[in-house]
């Protein structure tokens, strides 16, 4: 096996891990009311506000999210199916990973602040749980993750005798 394949492999193997990671977040938001309509989204963004957005995206979120609160949330749910399901059958991968990495960054700006005062670094620390997910689609959506392990690609190969 060529280091190409291999990278390949391991890149279309983290996209699917990623992918079933997405698939269970979208899971109880999609096929359960207390995300969408029962006041879930609504209290995870009052506590980004109560506990570290971004100076810039407290309004935002006051002002935009929170009154439009219910549809954002089914954007959100069924965002995050489209996604899981893209990076685990491997279509539309690039797509779907520009919008996961827009994604990441919003939560990112709406719950990682470390305060007016942190040092640089810590701004870092603060944003591991959103900035590492974003990497992963920034690496999804330059690179070819859908050349391995993907309907693509399995459509695509010739039939084995």
């Amino acid at each position: 096996m060529t280091t190409s394949t291999s990278n390949t492999r391991a890149l279309a193997g983290l996209r699917i891990a990623v992918g079933i990671l997405f698939l269970i977040f979208a899971e109880y938001k999609v096929f359960g009311s207390g995300f969408t309509r029962g006041g879930g989204f609504q209290y995870w963004i009052n506590r980004f506000l109560q506990e570290g957005a971004y100076p810039f995206m407290a309004p935002v979120l006051r002002n935009f999210v929170l009154p439009h609160a219910t549809v954002i949330a089914f954007l959100v749910a069924y965002g995050e199916l489209a996604i899981g399901l893209s990076l685990v059958l491997g279509l539309l991968v690039r797509p779907a990973s520009i919008c996961g990495f827009v994604y990441m960054l919003t939560l990112l700006f709406s719950s990682n602040y470390p305060g007016p005062h942190a040092i640089f670094w810590q701004y870092f620390g603060a944003s591991l749980e959103h900035l590492v997910l974003a990497m992963c689609f920034a690496a999804f959506a330059l690179g070819k993750p859908e050349e391995a392990f993907s309907a693509r690609a399995w459509f695509r190969s010739p039939p084995r005798p």
